[in-house]
């Protein structure tokens, strides 16, 4: 079992909480481990988020508390209400996140106690806060998540699985079943790569030039991404029109492998670049394979050598050399916005070349 990040920061934020609050010798530092527990996010961002709205949810929760204990007494029954108030107005407040530490608040405040009722209010309220705030201490000095590099390693990792099974489908060695399943699986890879996307994007950089050199990074990642994805839609047209494809001419055939083949080398030498792995003075040119419109002059004439009966291929070929199209033009773009960026940024180094965290 692989133990990540966010298991090892959840364990060091309890611990964090529970040794400050016997430290300032709060009388139940259990509640600081609990609110650290809810506190811990899988970004910095989302982490500064959360102490904020978790300070609010909590002073409106413990202000219900203080009220109804002053007011009505602490009965359950109370209790019960008191934590339907505060449910109500965080929906209403559109901050549904807090809900969950907020009942807490207001538990841990209207239990049994003896003594001066004020105190007692205040000191489990900053108990609460104390778990939050460790949290955060946490989530910004310890094992920072890294997801530039988780992104660009997952669009790499899928890639080359995508380019495997375009190979196969063309090599017509492949089981149409067993990648119908594989095509699958990729596409719900590819969701979780987009949401890492959108964690990588929603983390906010210290410094301007940090910044802006972020900003055309995500530019190149969303284009990466989309470019993964025109490959996929390749190796789903191979694998749908499979048949159709080796029943067409065998100089079309050998054109669609080379110029696939082709597109692919483009497609990993381009990634291989933005890492530097690959010199910067490299650019994509499509002279090495057949120009767009050789390719479509290609598919014009397999429409005199295929026979009536089999006039249907011809459209779903069509989507084929379409969908190449479509990849070819996608990878010149990532290439120009790679080098673009390249140009900006020469002393960029911050992508490491392994990953070492993992949530």
């Amino acid at each position: 079992m692989k133990i990540g990040a966010r298991i090892l920061k959840t364990g060091i934020a309890i611990v964090l909480a529970l040794g400050l609050a016997q430290l300032l010798k709060f009388p139940s530092p259990a509640f600081a481990g609990i609110a650290a527990i809810f506190a811990i996010q899988p970004t910095i961002y989302r982490s500064y988020r959360t102490v904020i709205e978790q300070l609010q949810g909590n002073i409106i929760g413990a202000a219900i508390a203080i009220g109804f204990v002053l007011i009505f007494g602490n009965n359950v029954f109370y209790v019960g209400l008191a934590s339907v108030i505060v449910i109500i107005i965080n929906v209403k407040m559109k901050t549904e996140n807090t809900i969950s530490l907020a009942i807490v608040t207001v538990i841990a405040i209207m239990e049994n106690q003896n003594g001066d009722f004020l105190d007692f209010a205040f000191v489990r309220f900053f108990t609460v806060m104390l778990g939050i705030f460790s949290a955060f201490v946490v989530n910004f000095l310890f094992l920072p998540p890294k997801y530039e590099t988780k992104l660009y390693y997952q669009i790499s990792n899928l890639s080359e699985e995508i380019y495997k099974w375009i190979r196969i489908s063309t090599s017509h060695v492949s089981e149409p079943f067993h990648i119908k399943s594989e095509i699958q699986a990729t596409k719900e890879q590819l969701i979780k790569v987009e949401q890492l996307y959108l964690m990588y994007k929603e983390d906010r950089e210290l410094f301007k030039k940090a910044s802006l050199a972020k900003s055309r990074k995500l530019v190149v990642y969303r284009q990466m991404m989309v470019t993964t994805r025109k490959a996929l839609n390749i190796l789903v047209k191979l694998n749908k029109y499979e048949n159709q494809f080796h029943h067409m001419p065998e100089e079309f055939q050998n054109t669609i492998r080379e110029q696939i083949e082709y597109l692919i080398t483009q497609h990993q030498q381009i990634q291989l670049k933005y890492i530097r792995k690959i010199k910067a003075s490299y650019e994509f040119t499509s002279d090495q394979g057949i120009t767009h419109k050789e390719l479509l002059s290609l598919f014009l004439s397999i429409q005199k050598e295929v026979k009536d009966e089999n006039e249907q291929d011809i459209y779903h070929m069509m989507a084929l050399t379409s969908a190449i199209i479509e990849y070819e033009e996608h990878i010149e773009h990532l290439g120009t916005l790679i080098s673009s960026f390249q140009s900006f940024h020469k002393d960029d180094d911050e992508l490491v070349i392994e990953t070492t965290n993992e949530d």
